[in-house]
């Protein structure tokens, strides 16, 4: 409500300084000067509520330049503050920063070296070569399209991870759409379905089939083939993502707050207004591996040959290995497997989920990578990683654990000029971002911010391409996993080689199977879960 507060003060205030200016002149004419610094402030106020590049000045006219006072501040006062914030949270103020630089096309550069404490546990660096090469611009990009598929895909190394229309508004989804689209890279719908804003915004899409079968569902919330066919057939329709989990609440089913579920999102969804739209936690189209694989298959059919793939959150590796087995012995494989990490992403959810549930990416995705090279089953599937990636080098490092490509959601609303105020799941997002609130989302620009999206993905991925070059090994990723190091104690430092070690081609189709693997493998199942 601060939003509709500042606008009402802003408002009532020029009409109370209107009147003095007319009663003043009239009995006190020598004393105009002194509504000169009131009229200075309504002319700021004003000029706040026409302009097209803040989002939070248009909604917050004079109120929202105290925030930009701090922010220009922060250096020598909310550094203090935050330095040790900084040093573990993922998302620190250091790094929305070169998100907020990059899609302004403003200076991204650091002074005085590094702000890292290079000595923490944790902190991670790639060794550079003497003879470093050139940035390859072919390795920004990777095909997708498995031998069973008629219409492979060539996508960028760095995308639009999964956000809903519903969870982000129609102009945050247009926004990001045209930013796709301008950019070259594709915009994943998420759970929620295709909306008019991510046809109109003209980007590759991935069509993201969740649990509650949005947009694809009859009237008691099951698959409908015919449905999906029909929006599958639309030409924007790239890919199609079948999601069984997501890092911020695995195994948990999406939330949609009843607040954010206006009449139009009731109709694209085809769900009741004034309720929460919860999705199922699993899925009602397939329950064993070779169901799964043949719903796979079917919806690969149903879009006339379009890349199919799904995404999760690892859990129980012996489940990861249980698809594995399936496509052995279906001879069906997903065009694409999309990994989530268990430590959250932009999706709300309860803290026990965000915080304690799932495999985290890195682990997860080197597990993934490897157990698809055991079964030799690498050379047909490419491995999408999801999230967590403001940098080149943070893209670089999930390459480097086997991904062929990456997509990313929150540095993605960083773009549009997400602040991260934590009231994405209240309806009041001041930034209008993630609100289906007219007063707010009308002070996002979709002009302004589409090119924001894609500065920021082409400064990305061309700040890695660059340090794939000075690594030397920029062609060959599982060499560059032993050039990116960790430090894993006060003195000790260890390659992602040693940390994540792969399996040799067909290790787990041989006698004996590698020890790690060995328990699990034998309980997996291409009949069960």
């Amino acid at each position: 409500m601060l939003e509709k507060w500042s606008r009402t003060v802003f408002l009532l205030s020029m009409l109370l300084a209107a009147g003095m200016v007319i009663s003043l002149g009239v009995v006190f004419n020598g004393l105009l000067w002194l509504l000169l610094p009131l009229a200075f402030m309504l002319g700021i106020g004003c000029y706040d509520m026409l302009q097209t590049r803040h989002t939070i000045l248009r909604n917050f006219p004079l109120l929202g330049h105290f925030r930009f006072l701090l922010e220009s501040i922060r250096p020598e006062i909310y550094q203090y503050f935050i330095e040790a914030e900084d040093a573990e949270h993922p998302f620190s103020r250091e790094k929305r920063s070169v998100v907020y630089q990059r899609a302004k096309k403003t200076l991204d550069t650091l002074p005085f070296g590094t702000r890292r404490d290079v000595y923490r546990i944790g902190y991670e660096w790639i060794n550079h070569s003497i003879r470093p090469s050139e940035p390859n611009p072919e390795l920004g990009w990777t095909l997708v399209g498995g031998p069973d598929c008629s219409q492979p895909y060539r996508a960028s190394v760095f995308n639009i991870s999964a956000m809903s229309f519903g969870a982000l508004s129609g102009n945050a989804i247009l926004a990001l759409s045209q930013g796709a689209k301008q950019g070259g890279f594709y915009h994943n719908t998420g759970e929620g379905g295709i909306s008019p804003y991510h046809l109109e915004g003209g980007a590759d899409l991935v069509w993201q089939v969740g649990t509650g079968y949005f947009g694809c569902r009859d009237s008691k919330g099951q698959f409908c083939a015919k449905t999906f066919q029909q929006k599958a057939a639309q030409p924007t329709v790239k890919m199609i993502e079948i999601k069984i989990s997501q890092g911020a609440k695995p195994g948990h089913g999406g939330i949609l707050p009843a607040a954010k579920v206006t009449p139009e999102i009731a109709a694209i969804r085809d769900v009741p207004l004034g309720q929460d739209v919860l999705s199922p936690p699993g899925h009602s189209a397939f329950s064993t591996p070779i169901e799964l694989l043949e719903f796979v298959a079917e919806l690969r059919r149903l879009s006339n040959g379009k890349p199919v793939g799904f995404k999760f959150c690892l859990g129980d590796m012996r489940e990861f290995l249980s698809i594995c087995k399936a496509m052995l012995k279906t001879g069906i494989s997903p065009d694409f497997i999309t990994v989530d990490g268990g430590e959250g992403g932009t999706g709300a959810a309860p803290l026990e989920l965000t915080n304690s549930v799932g495999v985290p990416l890195y682990d997860g995705l080197a597990f993934v990578h490897s157990a698809l090279v055991g079964t030799g089953l690498r050379e047909e599937i490419r491995i999408i990683a999801a999230g967590k990636i403001t940098t080149g080098f943070h893209l670089l490092v999930r390459l480097a654990l086997g991904a062929d490509a990456c997509c990313a959601a929150r540095a993605m609303m960083f773009s549009l000029g997400c602040v991260q105020a934590l009231k994405c799941n209240s309806n009041e997002c001041p930034t209008g971002i993630t609100t289906q609130a007219p007063r707010l989302t009308q002070g996002l620009v979709v002009a302004d911010k589409a090119p924001r999206v894609a500065n920021f993905q082409q400064a990305t991925v061309k700040a890695a391409l660059e340090l794939m070059g000075i690594s030397g090994y920029g062609c060959d990723r599982e060499r560059l996993r032993w050039h990116i190091y960790r430090r894993t104690g006060p003195s000790r430092i260890q390659p992602l080689g040693d940390i994540y070690p792969c399996l040799e081609p067909g290790a787990l189709l041989q006698d004996p199977v590698p020890e790690f693997y060995q328990k699990i493998w034998k309980r997996a199942s291409a009949e069960s879960f």
